[in-house]
């Protein structure tokens, strides 16, 4: 059995977070995109359409880019069923005593209405589409590539109200910033179409699906994800505990114009991780950087790998200064911070109890234009930023810049991952605890 946390006020280390917010997001924070939890995952998709693709490849061949591909490419083969879930862990062994079912005094009220309004908002048939059972494995059946085989309601497929209501629910579920993320991030979904010729169902706005796992409720666990190309979120709810994970975030291109709006994606992401970087000392950073040459695809945790086993590498938190563990706080913030604000403060408490265990890595060069790879990994979080090859930008007489894993990257291609190892991703622990003690 879990032993239960009591939960103490929010540090000063905390209360400093969110006072400094707007200044991790420097001034992107006043154009487009602001600080938030990035996390690489796209849409929910049928297994039976999954086939085994490298993590962020692009569903068409090179000389169609995205999109362009019959089947969608996903997880495939290394898909995980609910039941054989286990959840990111150093040496398949998860961790005791990590999670445990409290009240964090933060209302789910709003989201649990917003979730109602949606699914009240639907036909019997679109309803019927996207609902499962709290445990279902379509939970698990997400990839970020754009042309997976999704099942649930289409936002592209639906009125302006129910669109409307739709993104209602994203705005309760997230912060302000992430509510702009993932917008930001669909239009330049739709910026990439129209850069690749057009003429693609999933390379536009309205490739993005809600699928909803149990029914919405202010004391029964239940959740939702929303997925497409480059954005997946999953939400369980428990009572008032949110766990948002795995989330993934990515974009191709990271700014560019789209109907007449600058766009400019995953400032604070670049920005946190090089400041905390460029805080460590010279005999640090040799346990930071690895010798490791950066490829076109280094992200280890993205779709179809929630039963990742992951060593700690890097540089261990308990063996950094104060404002060292500050700056490592404030990148974690950034990610977390695409959560509703009561929320984000809740799993930011969490990741700094056990800042002592966290471990930061890098891979690359570490310039402010550099193309580099960084993790965080704790017990209770794993973020992976990694700035890949073009696959479908940046080179339009081969329709695309198709690099794949062994291009040169570029910060021009973006994917995020958060993560909640140990069991806690999807909710899955909240949901075992919850089980065993009612049930």
């Amino acid at each position: 059995m879990h032993a239960h946390r009591s939960r103490t006020p929010e540090t000063e280390r905390s209360r400093r977070w969110f006072m400094n917010k707007a200044l991790l997001a420097g001034g992107v924070a006043a154009v487009a995109t602001m600080t938030g939890c990035s996390s690489d995952s796209s849409g929910s998709s049928s297994s039976s359409a999954a086939s085994g693709a490298p993590n962020g490849m692009p569903s068409g061949g090179p000389s169609g880019g995205p999109g362009g591909g019959a089947g969608g490419m996903g997880p495939g083969a290394s898909e995980v069923k609910y039941a054989d879930f286990v959840g990111v862990t150093t040496d398949g062994k998860v961790a005791d005593d990590l999670y445990a079912i409290h009240s964090t005094d933060v209302s789910t009220d709003a989201v649990v209405k917003a979730a109602q309004a949606f699914l009240d908002g639907l036909s019997a048939k679109e309803r019927k589409s996207c609902t499962f059972d709290v445990d279902d494995d379509e939970w698990l059946a997400w990839s970020n590539v754009d042309g997976y085989a999704r099942k649930g309601v289409r936002m592209g497929d639906i009125t302006d109200k129910q669109r409307d209501l739709g993104y209602a629910l994203l705005g309760k579920a997230l912060s302000a910033d992430g509510l702009t993320q993932t917008r930001n991030i669909m239009k330049l979904n739709a910026f990439l179409g129209d850069y690749n010729g057009g003429g693609r169902e999933t390379l536009t706005e309205g490739a993005y699906f809600f699928t909803f796992m149990g029914t919405p409720s202010t004391t029964k666990p239940w959740g939702f994800q929303y997925e497409g190309h480059h954005v997946v979120i999953n939400y369980f709810v428990l009572g008032d505990q949110v766990v948002m994970t795995p989330t993934f975030m990515g974009s191709e291109p990271t700014s560019a114009t789209y109907n007449g709006e600058k766009i400019t994606l995953f400032k604070p992401e670049t920005k946190a991780g090089l400041t905390l970087l460029r805080s460590l000392t010279d005999a640090q950073r040799k346990k930071v950087i690895s010798t490791e040459t950066k490829a076109g695809d280094n992200l280890k945790a993205g779709a179809g790998q929630d039963n990742l086993k992951l060593a700690y590498q890097g540089l261990v938190g308990s063996e950094l200064t104060a404002a060292q563990q500050q700056n490592l706080l404030d990148l974690v913030g950034v990610y977390v911070g695409y959560l509703d604000e009561g929320h984000a403060a809740v799993k930011l408490k969490e990741v700094e109890d056990h800042l002592d265990e966290t471990y930061f890595y890098w891979i690359g060069e570490t310039k402010d234009s550099s193309a580099f790879y960084y993790r965080v990994h704790s017990p209770v979080v794993l973020i992976e930023y990694d700035a890949q090859s073009p696959l479908a930008y940046g080179n339009k007489s081969s329709g695309g810049g198709m690099g794949g894993p062994n291009g040169t990257p570029t910060q021009q291609h973006i994917h995020t991952i958060i993560r909640t190892p140990n069991g806690g991703d999807y909710g899955v622990d909240l949901l075992k605890l919850h089980l065993q003690n009612d049930h």
